[in-house]
């Protein structure tokens, strides 16, 4: 069985301060390029992958045999993945890969929600859990008690994309490092109620109407406001040492941010000029002696996507013919 998931970009958390009863709220959107993994049925255990992949496959094995007794006997190899603690949704994109493979190889009917609860994510965010099941565009209510629930979900227009660039700085937080930051964060009320303002009467309608100028002018704004909840943590509205590469993207792009903990900064762009932009990125970077990768994120309208291996080869067959 192989299974495809999505990346995604965190476009940021609402409110840490939880003033209404519900803590965070998150925004997020799905990119092409996840995680590939197989996964089968094996007379014992067989991991193929290395460092904190191979710990999470480990984890989520685990974790699915204590709550529905499914074994821990598969073969499991990360064929494509997706570069840990640079912003980008790693743990939950390949965590609940493994939870669904397991889940249909058992013939479990299981929710994603369901498989995020047995896998203890969603605990801050369900942006990542929301990409995976839906992809698109996705905002969450907040958290409360168990998972955020779903409130908002759109397709993101296909002839929009992200310019991202993933500089060789050092990583973002990983779980660890981040429990006693969101354990201790109280936020900013103020900055809370004007993101929320700028999602519902701007962002929103903005992406609605496929108004790309506006979409990113809010954009922009709402990662701004956000980082003000997070800037005792990072020394600023973000990391200081992507603060150049934020500057250059505001100024070629239609809006600009920080996905997470970073180092992974984007810019809003219209698919057809990402060759341009990434040729100014490149010469941008030499210029300031930056080691980074220049990307494209395309947007991703499915969430995660499992085939037989049959119907897979016969696809990739497909696919290099042209047909």
């Amino acid at each position: 069985m192989i299974i495809r998931t999505p990346r995604r970009l965190h476009l940021g958390l609402i409110d840490p301060s939880a003033v209404l009863g519900r803590r965070f709220g998150s925004l997020g959107v799905a990119l092409e390029g996840g995680y590939e993994i197989e996964i089968l049925e094996s007379d014992s255990k067989d991991i193929v992958a290395e460092g904190e992949d191979r710990e999470t496959i480990e984890a989520a094995l685990k974790r699915m045999n204590s709550a529905y007794g499914t074994g821990v006997n598969y073969r499991v190899e990360v064929r494509k993945g997706i570069p840990r603690h640079v912003g980008l949704g790693s743990t939950t994109q390949l965590s609940l890969a493994v939870g669904l493979g397991v889940a249909k190889l058992r013939n479990l009917n299981l929710s994603v929600v369901e498989l995020a609860k047995t896998l203890g994510r969603g605990k801050n965010s369900g942006a990542g859990i929301y990409t995976f099941a839906h992809g698109g565009f996705v905002i969450d209510g907040g958290v409360k008690s168990g998972i955020p629930p779903l409130i908002f979900r759109e397709d993101f227009p296909e002839d929009w994309a992200f310019l991202l660039i993933i500089p060789e700085l050092k990583p973002g937080f990983d779980e660890e490092e981040e429990k006693p930051v969101m354990a201790s964060i109280s936020g900013k009320p103020d900055a809370a109620m004007e993101i929320s303002h700028r999602i519902l009467l701007g962002l929103l309608p903005a992406l609605k109407e496929r108004d790309i100028k506006t979409f990113g002018e809010h954009l922009t704004a709402i990662q701004r406001l956000v980082g003000r909840h997070f800037e005792d943590y990072q020394g600023g509205e973000f990391r200081e040492d992507v603060g150049l590469i934020l500057d250059f993207l505001a100024e070629k792009t239609y809006g600009a941010g920080q996905s997470s903990w970073g180092p992974t900064v984007y810019g809003l762009i219209r698919k057809a000029d990402f060759q341009r932009l990434s040729a100014e990125a490149h010469g941008f970077l030499r210029e300031q002696g930056v080691g980074a990768k220049v990307e494209l994120g395309l947007p991703r309208n499915s969430g995660a996507e499992v085939m037989e291996e049959n119907a897979f080869l016969s696809r990739l067959i497909k696919n290099v013919a042209g047909e």
